[in-house]
């Protein structure tokens, strides 16, 4: 069985971010995350435009227009879906600074924001 991909992009755009991105059905299903991920804090996670798979490998500068400013790498590895439903993801990432169980929760409130965080299972 083929190992799905995941990146989390360094975005220096109008403002810092990181940009959360998993291999689902042919395209990386995309995540803006203002603050950077870690192992103890619950993220939010705005949802964005899916990408190209071929995305998972840019690094550069975007010259201009929506996203314009300098992306870097800042993880990236497989995964595997645990769980997936309307509301919720929960996956188990393999990458350099990322590892572990993971979990993408839907926000009532708005259905673009989401939770990411690291789970204890």
């Amino acid at each position: 069985m083929k190992k799905l991909i995941y990146v989390i992009h360094e975005h220096h755009a109008t403002h810092l971010h990181f940009d959360l991105r998993l291999q689902m059905g042919g395209v990386l299903k995309s995540w803006a995350v203002p603050k950077k991920p870690n192992n103890i804090d619950k993220r939010l996670a705005v949802q964005v435009t899916d990408h190209p798979l071929s995305y998972a490998k840019f690094k550069g500068i975007i010259p201009e227009g929506y996203g314009k400013g300098l992306v870097k790498i800042w993880d990236s590895g497989n995964y595997d879906l645990i769980e997936k439903g309307k509301d919720k993801f929960l996956i188990k990432l393999h990458g350099k600074k990322l590892k572990g169980n993971w979990a993408l929760i839907r926000l009532k409130n708005n259905p673009k924001n989401w939770l990411f965080f690291k789970t204890k299972s």
